[in-house]
């Protein structure tokens, strides 16, 4: 650490000026990807976003140079993308990334949708069109849909091939992809959690390393997933708003119409898109690449993905079919004999929860909660039964041969995608929602 802040110290004295030591120096709770760190400085606050190895930049579309000239763009195009005052050089010593002044507002998502600035759908929908307008740079990639659509595949073979309802979702994709649309530059990962909200409005817009050009409805529905909704199911536009008040600010600062066909493939992809992104998390950390837990714990994420898509894509079905009762199987927890893998799980959460996070500082004290979500997977998990995975059954839909409209199919998905949801997230927004809509004959 020491060597961290001396090295940290000689870069802002290189590039804002200034003498001392950096102080308060705190790795931020988020960042699952990319390391985040926040400090002061002369008296004044600081964000270092960086990835301290060339292994965790493997992969990406762009480096860090990169992605700082895409933040500098969007600061002078009047998008309140952060200010970077400066750059990790290699003789610096601690890999790659950039210096950001803070924005002191907040960014969790629960706290800004418990009470949402009144005009925040409107801010949001107006940062959009700004960086929709923003002159394409021919260093970022361009994305064609046929060839993103190919690529969801082919991860999804890669990850095991086994999710009926992704692979299902897949073969829906590749038979409604949307004719080519007009090119615009994109943020790529706009979203709650992305997003720093003050009081009177969004305050900055955050993470821009996944930026590219492509069709706008991709960024438009990308905050809309319901997993970035936070809880907030009943408010499809980013946890705040309606579709319709959503749309309509879009078009009034953008001058561009949202095509409602368009802007339902992209929220179809997206989900999808998400739910893969879970499963490459636990492939990074089963790989060695990074065996943080936190990752790990996202891994178990993809079942989100699953009811959600069902529920996007269950209008595609036979009304016989859609009617069709699911019928999930939830084993019962042990109640007498020596205690249960399960009991000895819960004894292991409560000493955590008890003896370990009041005590925890910091991420420490983050990453006993995500600990705690683990455990609580893991106990249930042991409970069975486990329905998640299904070689024969996905490769059937994959390949067209069984459909929406195939006898029993989108029951048997319904029942297995909820199972495997109350074991990895059963407080997730979609479940109950879930059950009362598939589980009820009435």
């Amino acid at each position: 650490m020491d060597a961290l802040l001396s090295s940290l110290a000689q870069i802002m004295r290189r590039s804002v000026g200034g003498s001392g030591e950096v102080t308060n120096f705190a790795r931020l709770s988020g960042g699952a990807n990319m390391e985040s760190s926040s400090f002061d400085w002369a008296g004044q606050g600081y964000v270092l976003r960086r990835a301290p190895s060339a292994a965790m930049m493997e992969g990406r579309a762009f480096g860090h140079d990169v992605e700082a000239a895409v933040v500098r763009a969007a600061h002078r195009a009047g998008v309140l993308a952060p200010l970077i005052v400066g750059e990790l050089a290699p003789e610096d010593g601690i890999g790659t990334g950039y210096i950001m002044a803070r924005v002191e507002a907040e960014v969790r998502p629960d706290k800004i949708l418990a009470h949402p600035p009144a005009g925040l759908i409107g801010d949001i929908a107006r940062e959009l069109a700004l960086i929709h307008a923003i002159p394409p740079s021919d260093a970022l990639p361009v994305a064609n849909t046929a060839d993103m659509v190919a690529v969801l595949r082919e991860r999804f073979i890669g990850y095991g091939g086994n999710r009926p309802v992704m692979a299902l979702t897949l073969a829906w994709l590749e038979a409604n992809i949307p004719p080519p649309a007009p090119l615009v530059f994109l943020h790529g990962d706009f979203r709650m959690g992305n997003l720093i909200v003050a009081p009177d409005g969004l305050a900055a817009v955050l993470d821009w390393e996944l930026a590219h050009i492509g069709d706008a409805h991709e960024d438009l529905v990308w905050g809309c997933v319901n997993s970035w909704r936070f809880g907030h199911i009943d408010k499809p536009a980013f946890g705040i708003s309606d579709f319709a008040t959503y749309w309509a600010a879009y078009e009034a600062h953008s001058g561009t119409a949202v095509d409602p066909a368009r802007f339902a493939f992209w929220l179809v992809f997206r989900t999808l898109w998400w739910g893969l992104c879970c499963l490459q998390m636990a492939d990074i950390w089963r790989s060695g690449a990074d065996k943080s837990l936190e990752r790990a714990v996202i891994g178990r994420r993809a079942s989100e993905t699953e009811v959600d898509l069902l529920m996007l894509l269950e209008a595609e079905a036979p009304d016989a079919e859609r009617h069709k009762i699911a019928r999930p199987r939830i084993a019962a927890a042990q109640t007498a004999g020596e205690p249960s893998a399960a009991e000895l799980i819960e004894a292991l959460a409560g000493w955590v929860s008890s003896d370990v996070r009041p005590s925890a500082q910091g991420r420490d004290k983050f990453m006993a909660s995500v600990a705690l979500s683990a455990l609580a997977i893991l106990k249930r998990d042991v409970q069975g039964p486990q329905m998640g995975e299904d070689l024969t059954l996905s490769s059937q839909l994959l390949a067209g041969d069984l459909t929406l409209a195939s006898p029993g199919v989108l029951a048997q998905l319904k029942a297995g995608a909820l199972a495997k949801l109350a074991i990895d997230q059963p407080q997730y927004s979609a479940l109950p929602v879930a059950i009362a809509a598939w589980c009820s004959d009435e």
